[in-house]
């Protein structure tokens, strides 16, 4: 990506035949950003390119031809060299999309992952017709699970924990952005313990940390280097804070309230029985992703 005199605009010069074009950097930069480990080299290149012409995506394809000015294609160098070092694009960027709604996100907030929607979908689908049910989501960090919900869940009423006093400014932005700061309450706090002595509620949702302390240093090293311990370390067996939680629900779920919880996929048993030994919950069936893994356990409270 040699530098050049042009415009930071793509679209802005003549194309000679060796121009940076939109199509060229993107093509270049996800061959660069394979080799350097990038497990979604093509996507990272568009996400970045686009921010820095504060574009949205698609309009990368409407204008492959357009050449990148100098500008620009400095500020997306730096993005690339950053990537490559290992750096999360979100971080890069500012930003994540979750259940098509934008998410920020800075360095000490978890970044949403796609698998993380199938809450909101059990979620949904668990309080469907219910009208004015109350919701707690713990460990909220950005606040994607509880914002994405209260979109979809007009009359609900939420709470959002999170332990990191990094996490709740970001959750608290990213509530307003979408015009839910009023219908989210925001505490700091360890798992259930700032709600202890409120009603119970209708569902109690969670993503918590569940990686075994051992495993993390084996993580892919954006997310080891650069994303936050505390939301990801679930003590020795992956499974501390998760046990901790599936006991403190109960006085807190009405009858027939949900628990949902994700999880990862090799825990699916380990939680499964850990809910089992409470008989005031049922089981029902676990949710899996798209790629077939175990993602959602849920239970009811009786």
């Amino acid at each position: 990506m040699a530098s050049d005199s042009r415009d930071s605009h793509a679209g802005a010069v003549e194309k000679p035949e060796d121009a940076w074009t939109v199509g060229r950097l993107l093509n270049w930069t996800t061959d660069y950003l394979r080799k350097h480990g990038s497990e979604s080299p093509r996507l990272d290149a568009e996400v970045m390119l686009a921010s820095v012409l504060e574009w949205e995506r698609v309009q990368l394809y409407t204008h492959f031809e357009d050449v990148v000015g100098d500008i620009a294609r400095q500020g997306y160098r730096q993005l690339v060299r950053r990537r490559a070092e290992g750096t999360p694009v979100a971080y890069l960027v500012g930003r994540k999309e979750f259940y098509s709604l934008r998410f920020d996100v800075a360095p000490g907030v978890l970044i949403p992952r796609p698998e993380s929607e199938f809450v909101v979908v059990e979620v949904l689908e668990a309080v469907k017709g219910r009208g004015a049910v109350r919701v707690v989501d713990v460990g909220t960090g950005s606040g994607c699970l509880a914002v994405a919900c209260a979109r979809h869940l007009p009359d609900a009423e939420f709470v959002a924990v999170d332990l990191s006093p990094e996490a709740l400014p970001q959750a608290r932005k990213n509530a307003a952005r979408h015009g839910l700061a009023e219908r989210i309450e925001f505490i700091e706090g360890d798992l259930l313990g700032p709600v202890a002595d409120r009603p119970p509620f209708d569902v109690i949702v969670s993503n918590p940390p569940y990686i075994p302390a051992g495993d993390i240093e084996s993580l892919e090293p954006g997310v080891r280097d650069h994303e936050p311990r505390l939301a990801l370390d679930g003590g020795p067996d992956g499974l501390t804070v998760v046990t901790r939680l599936i006991a403190e629900a109960l006085p807190l779920l009405k009858p027939g309230g949900h628990l949902i919880l994700e999880i990862g996929s090799p825990q699916e048993a380990a939680v499964r029985d850990r809910i089992a030994a409470h008989p005031e919950y049922t089981l029902l069936p676990t949710i899996r992703d798209l790629n077939g893994h175990p993602r959602v356990v849920h239970a009811i409270r009786s």
